[in-house]
Parts: structure tokens; C-alpha cells; sequence
């Protein structure tokens, strides 16, 4: 590859998403694409842990984010992130227009990312692909020769007709956005998978962004940190390093990170606490209770009287000022309302309901708060004391993220790095322990450094070292919060 004259930049190859209504033929269009590459075809189902592949198209590499890396991208837009540099919205030559057609829309239009229309399923009887411009005219998609600039292409992902064309089109979008990286730059990318494995412990789907990927690096994200002891390539190939926009399966996190978070790599040599170097990552958005911006809630109950019971109920409480009720439904909570929770940080109520084993997984992966009770009084207390909590998360005075620990704890004393989120951070201050959003010890700091002298604070945005005093042991990914 040539370098850009006068920088170190890169060409790299596109990210693709590919989005539509269920039923119009994303999956197989992605399983057409995947079996026309040789080597996927060899991988077998490799492909499938990893949620992404690389297929080499006219000489140039394009990468697909598949149907797991979906939940990824509602993440990122949740996080203000994006893995993808493209989307194509796939929409069936026979049905048109359908409102999860919409909704992928709206997804690609929030997410500022250029897409491409695949109108798919040519090769159907009675197809009238004038209607499908039509209807997506309507919906404001301006297609290239009807007025607007949106290119698309007519496709049959069941016979391959039209599909060369469409990765043309891709390649020819990818070269308009000028996708760089810095090979010597800031190792960084996006966690697009995460799962235990029983026998390797933490496996993690990873697509690199910028710099270079190496066996060996410290690699941390908002909630997790670690060294990378193996990288996988998506044939289940060994790697000693990965550069973007490759997908990798990556071995190393002491806990679990959380899909769509950013993450950041480079070279670690622990030691003493003036050597310490720590990893600056980009923090997920949180849901501060202010009057300026609502708690949104999702509710669900198991007929229609209970939930016109506690969408009364709610709508009187002495707090409703806080809430915003953003969707309500009957039936068990589902993967799609966790999917809306995920990507809009709402609460999710259920009123003699539980949850299905895929919106467990859901909550589980993400840990997106969900309160259920079968006693109504249990359900408002429960969500009396949550929202408590949320106004004293509103009283935040300083925060510091725990990215490093260090050495063996010693009469309840620690010494540990991180970054300082909300400042300024006191030398001798008293402070809450928190770990996956809930408080469970107290402490004190006992010694403040930055950039290897004693200081008396640190504002928002340094790196410092703490030697701190705490009933509990700190963990990677613990939070120090000092409340008004």
C-alpha cells in the first residue's frame, strides 16, 4: 500500500454493515458473499465466532460485520461509537418497504453513515422494482436516476445476479470516504463479541480501527482490562499481530468487556507506580436524572388490565417528572426490548413477567437494569430506590477509573492506577467503591501521584497513581466516587 504523501497514513479497507427487515434477505446475502471466498469456505464455521470476515473483492479487501455484529452497532450508537464505515440496507424486490426498513434507517441516518440499497430478491416473480423505488422514495431515500444521490443495486442473493456489482459499488464508496489509519499510531478498535469459553477462559471479537495489533499488549476498555495473550485472525488462524480493519478473536481480558465499547492497546512494562502506564479509554455515555434529560422506561406485563395498572401507577408517582414511558407492551420481555434498552439506556419494568432466555442473555452481556415483581408495591419500591440512586449518581462530585493494579494488597492498602473521569480528585479524600453500578465498600486516599510527583488533586481527564485504604480489594474496572 502507498502512503499518503507528506503523513504516515494508510489506506485501510471499509467496514460494512448490512441491515433490512427480517425477512429480506441479509443473512443470505452475507452467506453468498462469504461462500463465494474461498478461503472463508475453507474456515468452515470459524466465521461464526467471530461476528465479522474479511473477503478480498477485484484485488481489495472489504470487511462484514455479520448478523451477531448487529447488537454491536445498536452498542455503538449507544456509546456515540461507530465500528462501520458503510450499511447497506437491504430491501425485498417483492414486499418493498417494511417498518423494520424503516427502523434500520433510522439506525444508519443516526449513526451518520453512508449506505448503499440493495434491492434483493430479483430473481421472484412479479417483482416491480418501480413500487420499491417508489416506496423507499417515500421514506426519504433519494435513489441515484430518481433524484437523489443514494446508490443501490438490484440483487439476488439466492443466484448471485448483481452481487459483483454490489461489492463494486462498495469498494467505489469506501474510496470516497478516504479510510485511513496510522500505522504507528494509537492502537485502538471496537469490541464487537464477547463470550466465555470453558477452557481459554474470556474470548473477545475485536475489529482493529487504527495502528497495529500485537500479541503482548496491554489492552483496556471502560469496563475491562488486560494483556493480549493470543490473536486469532477470522480463519482461525494464529497472529502474532492484526492490522484494520481485521477482525480477530483476542485471548486476555481478566473480565468481561462489554460489546460495542472502544478499546485501546499498547505496550505495557509494569512496574513500580511512577512507571505505571495506563490506558486512556473513552468512557460509555451514562443517564444522568436531570430535568433537562428523562429516565426512559420500557413496560411490559402479562395482560392488558396489568399494564394499564402500573402505566397508571407510573404516570403518578411523585417522580413521573423523571420519567419518559418510551414503549409499553404485554407478553414476556423480549430480546427486541432489550435491544431498544441497550441502544436508548432505558429501564425496563415488568409486572408478572420474566424475561425469555434470549433478552437474559441480553442482560446478562450488558447488564441493562431490569426491575420485575409479580407484588405491584415491590415493583415501586424497588423502583423508588433506583431512582434514589440515580440522583445521588446526580450529586457526583469526582470519579476515577480503576485501569491498573498493582502488587499484592497489604493491611487493607493498595496501590492502583486510573484515569480521572469528573474532578478535580483530593489527595487524603474519602470515597465510595463502586463495581457494576452498585456501591460495596468505602475508602480513603492515602497518596496522590501524578506524572511521579506527590500532588494534592488531579483534575478531570489525568492519569495518577493511588496508594489508597480499603476494607474490600480493588478490581480493573472498579470506580472511586466521591459524592457532594
Amino acid at each position: 500500500m502507498k502512503k499518503d504523501e507528506g503523513n504516515n497514513l494508510l489506506p485501510r479497507p471499509p467496514i460494512i454493515v448490512v441491515m433490512g427487515h427480517v425477512d429480506h434477505g441479509k443473512t443470505t446475502l452475507l452467506d453468498y458473499i462469504r461462500q463465494t471466498n474461498v478461503a472463508i469456505k475453507e474456515a468452515g464455521g470459524i466465521t461464526q465466532s467471530i461476528g465479522a470476515y474479511e473477503i478480498e473483492h477485484s484485488g481489495k479487501k472489504i470487511t462484514f460485520i455479520d448478523t451477531p455484529g448487529h447488537e454491536a452497532f445498536s452498542k455503538m450508537r449507544a456509546r456515540g461509537t461507530q465500528v462501520a464505515d458503510l450499511a447497506i440496507l437491504v430491501v425485498a424486490a417483492d414486499e418493498g418497504v417494511k417498518p423494520q426498513t424503516k427502523e434500520a434507517l433510522g439506525h444508519i441516518q443516526a449513526a451518520k453513515l453512508p449506505f448503499i440499497v440493495a434491492i434483493n430478491k430479483i430473481d421472484k416473480p412479479d417483482v416491480n422494482l418501480d413500487r420499491v423505488k417508489n416506496e423507499l422514495m417515500t421514506a426519504g431515500i433519494l435513489l441515484e436516476g430518481y433524484g437523489g444521490n443514494v446508490s443501490w443495486q438490484a440483487v439476488s442473493a439466492k443466484t448471485g445476479q448483481g452481487v459483483s456489482e454490489l461489492l463494486d459499488l462498495i469498494l467505489l464508496a469506501a474510496e470516497l470516504e478516504n479510510l485511513k489509519y496510522e500505522p504507528a499510531g494509537q492502537t485502538q478498535g471496537v469490541i464487537i463479541e464477547v463470550h466465555l469459553d470453558s477452557r481459554r477462559g474470556i474470548v473477545a471479537s475485536v475489529i482493529v480501527k487504527n495502528g497495529i495489533l500485537r500479541v503482548g499488549q496491554g489492552i483496556a476498555t471502560p469496563t475491562a482490562g488486560g494483556k493480549i495473550k493470543s490473536l486469532e485472525n477470522f480463519l482461525g488462524k494464529k497472529a502474532d499481530s492484526l492490522e484494520p480493519s481485521s477482525p480477530a478473536l483476542l485471548l486476555g481480558f481478566d473480565s468481561l468487556p462489554q460489546v460495542g465499547e472502544e478499546f485501546l492497546a499498547r505496550e505495557v512494562k509494569l512496574g513500580i507506580i511512577e512507571e505505571m502506564p495506563l490506558v486512556t479509554v473513552k468512557r460509555p455515555l451514562t443517564v444522568p436524572l436531570e430535568d433537562s434529560q428523562k429516565l426512559k422506561v420500557i413496560l411490559k406485563a402479562d395482560n392488558t388490565g396489568s399494564l394499564e395498572v402500573l402505566d397508571d401507577i407510573i404516570k403518578n408517582l411523585p417522580s413521573t417528572k423523571s420519567l419518559e414511558i418510551l414503549e409499553k407492551g404485554i407478553g414476556k420481555i423480549n430480546e427486541n426490548n432489550l435491544k431498544l434498552a441497550l441502544t436508548t439506556q432505558a429501564l425496563v419494568i415488568g409486572f408478572k413477567v420474566d424475561l425469555d432466555k434470549a433478552a437474559e442473555n441480553l442482560k446478562n452481556i450488558h447488564n441493562i437494569k431490569v426491575i420485575t415483581s409479580e407484588i405491584i408495591y415491590e415493583l415501586l419500591k424497588e423502583l423508588e430506590d433506583y431512582l434514589t440512586l440515580l440522583k445521588k449518581t446526580a450529586n457526583l462530585q469526582a470519579e476515577l477509573e480503576v485501569l491498573a493494579v498493582f502488587g499484592v494488597p497489604e493491611k487493607n492498602k493498595q496501590i492502583i492506577g486510573g484515569r480521572i473521569t469528573k474532578g478535580p480528585i483530593k489527595n487524603q479524600q474519602k470515597f465510595e467503591v463502586w463495581r457494576k453500578e452498585q456501591s460495596f465498600t468505602q475508602g480513603r486516599i492515602l497518596n496522590l501521584q501524578e506524572q511521579r510527583k506527590d500532588v494534592p488533586e488531579a483534575e478531570a481527564g489525568k492519569e495518577v497513581g493511588l496508594l489508597i485504604e480499603a476494607d474490600d480489594i480493588i478490581k480493573v474496572g472498579d470506580k472511586l466516587k466521591v459524592f457532594v
